[in-house]
């Protein structure tokens, strides 16, 4: 890995673990094994959104041209959101892709990925699914997404215990977790499609 860029993470690196500002916001970054060329970050829901509770994590993945480069940075905690694939972790933000800037930081990186949880774009969407289920019906959107955060990012979340009650319900038609889950939210939460979706799919 290129000089420049291990001795910018490093810095980065301890600056975010220094950083009053990160602490307050609940942000942390770590290496992955020891590597300045793969981190993990790690970001906790804003408060009054539908990730509030949650604690989301990301893989960073550092290019050798990096700081003259974004990172490289995906969800591994799965997460519905309208800006982030709700498959892959895939975040779709500018300051990842075309509006980069080398003063820019790690730090920066992970303020932002938990701006983008609190303010939507669904105009320039990752996951069109999700995008359009937040455009058109705002009340099943925060309902998956608290959901989501739940399950997936440990959150505590007894709303809708009916939602859980659906998802055990296509487990024992024979469908997966994972998979009952994923058509019940597709399909805001209507059993009849979902069933449909999954003996299609």
């Amino acid at each position: 890995m290129a000089n420049i860029s291990t001795q910018r993470v490093s810095r980065e690196l301890s600056e975010v673990q220094r950083s009053e500002e990160a602490a307050n916001s609940l942000i942390e970054l770590t290496l992955v094994d020891s590597n300045c060329s793969r981190l993990r970050g790690t970001i906790c829901g804003p408060p009054d959104t539908a990730y509030e509770g949650g604690k989301f994590n990301l893989e960073i993945e550092i290019p050798e041209t990096y700081p003259f480069n974004p990172p490289k940075v995906k969800f591994s905690t799965r997460i519905w959101h309208p800006n982030i694939s709700s498959v892959t972790g895939a975040i779709c933000l500018d300051i990842l892709k075309d509006q980069w800037a080398a003063a820019m930081t790690l730090r920066t990186v992970l303020l932002s990925i938990q701006a983008l949880l609190a303010t939507p774009e669904p105009d320039d969407p990752q996951d069109a699914v999700v995008a359009k289920q937040y455009k058109e019906n705002q009340t099943e959107f925060r309902k998956t997404a608290r959901h989501w955060t739940a399950a997936y990012a440990g959150a505590r979340n007894i709303d809708h215990p009916e939602l859980d009650t659906k998802i055990t319900q296509l487990i024992g038609m024979g469908f997966n977790q994972e998979n009952a889950r994923t058509a019940l939210s597709q399909c805001n939460w209507d059993m009849e499609k979902a069933i449909d979706h999954l003996t299609d799919g």
